[in-house]
């Protein structure tokens, strides 16, 4: 279907879902390059529209922090997305210290430390993506994923 077809077809009925884009764009940095360009243009959505969108609502916040979006892409070329906080496992690691997890976790291996009360401030802010869940059973999924990835969790 041409452009002029898809935007004729669009003006005569209703807005049609036609895919969900799942992305991680460091926050104030989105750019028409990879990983948006190729994941947007196959959808024919507008890349600046997005790349702008995204960098405004994403200024108050640490440059280059990973953040998950969710896009709903529509047949008229528009297209709604939802910012969630980044990965619980980026913050684990930036409070330890420590650039990336263990090669065998699990084994005795650790690369560093971090505190319950470290635990409990991320939990507060994934409890805002997890609403359903107790923030006890956030802090409980925290203290497994801290493990899995070569952390050891120590009070204080």
């Amino acid at each position: 279907m041409s452009k002029k077809a898809g935007a004729a077809a669009a003006a005569q009925g209703p807005k049609v879902y036609v895919g969900l884009v799942r992305l991680l764009v460091p926050a104030g940095k989105a750019a028409p390059a990879p990983p948006v360009g190729p994941a947007l243009g196959q959808r024919g959505l507008n890349l600046m529209e997005f790349c702008k969108a995204f960098n405004d609502q994403t200024k108050d916040m640490i440059e280059g922090t990973p953040i998950p979006v969710k896009m709903n892409a529509y047949s008229d070329r528009t297209f709604t997305f939802d910012i969630k906080t980044p990965q619980a496992s980026w913050f684990m690691k930036r409070a330890a210290g420590v650039a990336k997890g263990s090669s065998t976790p699990g084994r005795g291996d650790t690369v560093g430390e971090i505190s319950l009360k470290h635990i409990y401030e991320i939990a507060k802010v994934k409890q805002k993506d997890t609403e359903h869940v107790s923030l006890e059973g956030v802090c409980s999924q925290l203290v497994s994923q801290a493990r899995n990835i070569g952390l050891k969790v120590v009070r204080g």
